[in-house]
């Protein structure tokens, strides 16, 4: 009876056994994972490429805020309106050249505001003339508007970033048609990271429409999460609650704009305070 019992507590004991080393084994590479990401980031940022934009790293947050949204090496990403590259300039090393950066643009063809499609309609040129003099070397890079996507590229994009657009988008009357083609290019498993100037909660309308470069927390989740989106997860990596966010000249007051400090004392000031306040938010693409 004793040998029965103790050949059953034996196997009983294996299974067990072996979960317990697959659960290490998923752990040790989990971690080194984590490690390689950890050492690609700061190789990234150590690049001599960015000698002009690491005085923004205190306000941006890039290694901070590219773990919040989850990006890894080897990923696809889509990096919304990339303008003059700060954001290019640390994504293409660090996807490394087993992943695919996109300069996704958003399509003048669909933005109201005359002036909005004026510039938006000069984004790819522009992003073609600079890059080749920022000197990359990484994940291989596409440029190109929205209106190029295709039904080809619907779910190839692991990660789609949108960094302080947002209030571009809403009053040029194009938000919703650009996230609707953002969710269609995304991965089952997809998601969507959004980094935007902060209004306060209690912001009046007026303020909100856009124009200033604030938006109210609530308002972004809403619409977001109307065009086919549920949020993973709200985030203060870029918070800034020294930031009024009540500017009449709105967000392009505070560095490195300044607008209307018209004095030293003035700019010393805003200087101070720093860059706007602001919010990160991560989305998952729902089915």
């Amino acid at each position: 009876m004793r040998f029965t019992l103790f050949a059953a507590a034996i196997a009983l004991a294996v299974p067990v056994s072996a979960q317990a080393q697959d659960h290490s084994a998923h752990q040790g590479h989990a971690a080194h994972q984590d490690h390689a990401a950890h050492m690609a980031m700061q190789a990234a940022l150590a690049q001599e490429n960015r000698a002009g934009d690491k005085a923004r790293d205190q306000y941006r947050h890039p290694a901070e805020t590219l773990a919040f949204f989850d990006v890894k090496p080897g990923m696809t990403v889509a990096d919304f309106m990339p303008s003059s590259g700060w954001y290019t300039r640390v994504l293409v090393p660090y996807l490394g050249a087993e992943g695919r950066y996109i300069g996704l643009n958003p399509d003048p063809a669909l933005i109201s505001d005359e002036g909005g499609k004026a510039y938006s309609s000069k984004l790819v040129g522009n992003f073609a003339a600079q890059s080749p003099t920022w000197a990359l070397s990484g994940a291989p890079v596409e440029n190109l508007s929205s209106a190029d996507l295709g039904e080809a590229r619907n779910g190839t994009v692991d990660r789609v970033l949108i960094f302080r657009e947002m209030h571009n988008l809403k009053r040029w009357g194009s938000v919703g048609a650009e996230l609707d083609r953002i969710h269609a290019l995304l991965k089952d498993d997809g998601m969507l990271g959004i980094v935007q100037h902060r209004a306060k909660a209690d912001a009046s309308d007026d303020y909100v429409t856009g124009g200033k470069g604030y938006l109210r927390q609530a308002d972004v989740i809403a619409l977001v999460e109307s065009h086919g989106f549920e949020l993973v997860k709200a985030g203060e990596v870029n918070a800034n609650p020294k930031d009024p966010a009540d500017w009449e000249g709105g967000v392009w007051s505070l560095p490195p704009s300044y607008r209307g400090a018209d004095d030293d004392s003035e700019r010393a000031r805003r200087a101070a305070i720093g860059e706007s306040d602001r919010m990160t938010l991560l989305f998952r693409k729902k089915g």
